[in-house]
């Protein structure tokens, strides 16, 4: 018996033994894939690779040819069959994050290859392809070679446009024409005036000459692109943005996102309307004589001076980290603020507010600024209080919510301390990064940021000043289920762009002007339907984690471990946070 049993033993460590070899060479395997991938990858996309904080990427550059584009649809069809090929199973759980995101990430690269097709269907991939704008937003080595590697980048101005005129379909989408003329217009306004401003600091005749060169052919090249697409494109351009139901429903594939476009609309749909109720409601208790959107601007005018602009967003944001550290809603792993700074001159035009964190391999530059667009010394009295009803005390806490506290900046934070991979630390989803910082907006309210501990004892006063940020946080809600609502419809439902213009209209309240730019931005954006899709995937694996765990549930170890993985598509994390 003895005998026996010492036979079964061997056999068993002998199959463990062969069980483990195979799992340590399958880990090398997918380990040594994508690493191939990760470094091809970011060869075609330098600038992504410098934004990271890896400076072997300063300076390089990739023209759009066919040639180039082709090789990149290779690539990935390469790439998608050898990740298919690895067996999971095999590999550790972070290994298998890693190649689960790595799948989702190359499917996404082919939608946009394949599906979208921008490089012949987009000319804002040509105008936006000379982005030098990272090289002044970041000081992580000296202006003088900062200077330089712009120059590198601008001299292949001519063969950008160049392969744009030859990539591009004859005829357009309309949209996407008008877009890009404005794009490539402002790029040469940019060009021409802030970064040569800048550039004129660095201090070195010899660099700034080259510079100047390379900037003159530059701007002269944006604009002879947009007079081609003005003459040889936009009278033919058709209304042909959509990339079809089909397609709609690949790329929410790409995503991780089983529901159909069908599904998603009706869902949308359904929280467009509970959401509507609740601004009413909100809008009630500030005045039940008046319509919700009239109440909807008349807190705006709530606001700062231009002058106390910065300063009380400054100390506004300082008493929402102190609530979130109070209330024990996630962990802000860092003393290190968000630094509350002036929108930089070049990106005045089309920033609000916006955080600017440095990439998780930064090691120079590694402030991280809250940005916010001041009123501009030359602006009329109507011009200044228009732009500051936007900034009123409600939205704008609002904003920093999801700009820094605990929203982008605090993703940041976690992602740097966690024991993330580098694959989980480069490639965030869209639905996931968009989706927690819209997700920490509701979730702030619902943990009683500024509401009263006690509604029954609360004065008049804290019950109006309650019901005004409950206001502003729904409006903001209602802005992206609209975006929701329209980028399925522009896409899988012939909806046109005035329709979704005054869809914008009629159920988020806003003006004709901004309403058509975010109708506009849904034919070429179908993902901004992220924002608020990212945001019901986060709230339906809280409440999956709540009935699982019951009494166990912590909100704030839910928060903790879902931040700890970068930012992949959210379903992939169920493992993680239900479970446990």
């Amino acid at each position: 018996m003895t005998k026996v049993w010492l036979a079964v033993g061997l056999a068993l460590g002998a199959a463990m033994l062969s069980g483990c070899v195979v799992g340590s060479a399958e880990r090398t395997r997918f380990r040594e894939v994508s690493g191939a991938f990760v470094k091809t990858h970011f060869a075609m996309r330098p600038l992504e690779g410098v934004a990271l904080g890896w400076h072997e990427y300063d300076g390089k550059f990739v023209v759009p040819t066919r040639e180039v584009m082709l090789a990149e649809r290779a690539r990935l069809e390469r790439f998608d069959g050898r990740f298919r090929e690895i067996d999971g199973t095999r590999l550790s759980q972070s290994d298998r994050l890693d190649l689960d995101l790595l799948k989702l990430v190359v499917a996404r690269e082919r939608w946009a290859q394949e599906v979208q097709r921008n490089w012949t269907r987009n000319p804002m991939m040509y105008a936006g392809w000379l982005d030098v704008s990272f090289y002044l937003k970041r000081d992580f080595k000296p202006l003088r070679e900062r200077v330089s590697d712009m120059t590198a980048i601008l001299v292949q101005a001519p063969a950008v446009f160049a392969a744009g005129r030859s990539n591009l379909n004859g005829v357009l989408p309309k949209p996407f024409v008008e877009t890009a003329i404005d794009v490539v217009q402002g790029t040469a306004l940019f060009l021409e005036k802030d970064v040569l401003q800048v550039a004129r600091k660095c201090g070195d005749p010899a660099v700034l000459g080259a510079f100047e060169k390379a900037n003159v052919a530059a701007v002269a090249e944006c604009r002879a692109f947009a007079t081609w697409l003005k003459t040889e494109r936009l009278p033919v351009a058709d209304g042909s943005y959509a990339v079809g139901r089909d397609g709609f429903a690949e790329m929410l594939r790409s995503e991780g996102i089983t529901m159909s476009p069908e599904e998603i609309l009706e869902m949308g749909l359904r929280e467009l309307k509970s959401e509507q109720a609740r601004f009413e409601a909100a809008a009630r208790e500030i005045d039940p004589t008046r319509p919700a959107a009239e109440v909807y601007k008349s807190i705006q005018r709530d606001h700062p001076t231009a002058s106390g602009l910065l300063e009380d967003t400054r100390k506004n944001l300082e008493v929402i980290r102190d609530f979130v550290i109070a209330k024990r809603l996630v962990t802000i792993p860092s003393e290190v603020r968000a630094r509350v700074a002036e929108t930089l001159p070049p990106f005045r035009s089309t920033s609000f507010a916006s955080m600017d964190t440095p990439g998780p391999f930064e090691t120079k530059a590694t402030e991280a600024y809250y940005y916010i667009t001041p009123v501009e010394p030359e602006w009329s009295a109507a011009q200044a209080e228009e732009w500051l009803s936007a900034f009123n005390y409600y939205t704008t806490d609002v904003v920093s919510i999801h700009e820094a506290y605990p929203g982008h900046y605090t993703q940041f934070l976690a992602l740097n301390a966690s024991k993330a991979s580098t694959v989980q630390k480069i490639f965030p989803c869209y639905s996931f990064a968009e989706g927690w910082a819209h997700y920490t907006e509701l979730m702030l309210i619902e943990a009683g940021f500024m509401q009263p501990t006690d509604p029954a004892k609360a004065t008049p006063e804290e019950r109006m000043k309650a019901a005004k940020y409950r206001l502003a946080q729904s409006g903001e809600a209602l802005l992206r289920l609209c975006r929701l609502c329209c980028a399925v419809q522009l896409h899988s439902s012939d909806m046109t762009v005035d329709q979704a213009t005054q869809f914008f209209r009629e159920q988020s309240h806003y003006e004709e002007k901004p309403a058509r730019s975010e109708a506009m931005r849904g034919t070429f954006d179908p993902g901004y339907l992220y924002y608020t899709l990212g945001k019901l995937q986060i709230l339906k694996l809280r409440d999956q984690a709540r009935r699982e765990q019951g009494a166990r549930f912590n909100l704030m170890q839910f928060h903790d471990e879902l931040l700890s993985h970068g930012a992949p598509p959210i379903q992939l994390l169920e493992e993680y946070v239900v479970g446990r």
